[in-house]
């Protein structure tokens, strides 16, 4: 309610004001590459399932496990090829974002997630699909018997951010 207060407010300031249409298109653009405006365009899905194996049948049954470091490792690989947002299980990717392992069970920014874990990349479909690339994570993956599909797509939705991003210790240097 208050996101759309302020989008009110700020559309009225700036349709009296032509100098604040800039300010305007910087809050815009500042709140796409930070993570609390949904976004939309081409990219790809990756959908990572935990193994159909019999645990009984390898020596350790975490290796048939989507784990935590996983998940970090596919976003690390999908920031390099150029990604420009960021989603698990429509859990926004942000600086502040936080993954953390609990059993067959990960939290993301808060929110326990069980597989099967999706994870949405905007960015161009052909460098972000190159994830797929042999010697790459995902082959790693398909490897250890983790179910892995990935899939191009001209038409990706992000959600926003729905935390709060409070930065403590971090302050803005004024400028002289």
């Amino acid at each position: 309610k208050l996101d759309s207060e302020l989008e009110t407010k700020i559309e009225e300031a700036s349709a009296k004001n032509t100098n604040l249409e800039d300010a305007k298109n910087q809050i815009k653009a500042g709140n796409k590459i930070i993570g609390t405006s949904e976004v939309t365009g081409p990219g790809i899905t990756i959908t990572l399932t935990d193994s159909k194996l019999d645990a009984s049948s390898v020596l350790d049954a975490s290796s048939l496990i989507v784990h935590n470091l996983d998940i970090y490792y596919i976003i690390n690989e999908l920031k390099n090829a150029g990604a420009e947002a960021i989603s698990v299980n429509e859990q926004r990717v942000v600086p502040t974002t936080s993954i953390e392992c609990g059993g067959n069970i990960i939290t993301v920014n808060g929110q326990k997630i069980g597989s099967p874990f999706v994870i949405k990349a905007i960015g161009l479909p052909e460098n972000l699909a190159n994830l797929n690339r042999a010697g790459g994570y995902l082959s790693y993956m398909k490897s250890a018997s983790i179910g892995v599909d990935l899939k191009k797509s001209n038409n990706i939705t992000i959600p926003k951010y729905s935390g709060i991003i409070n930065y403590k210790y971090a302050k803005s240097v004024e400028e002289k």
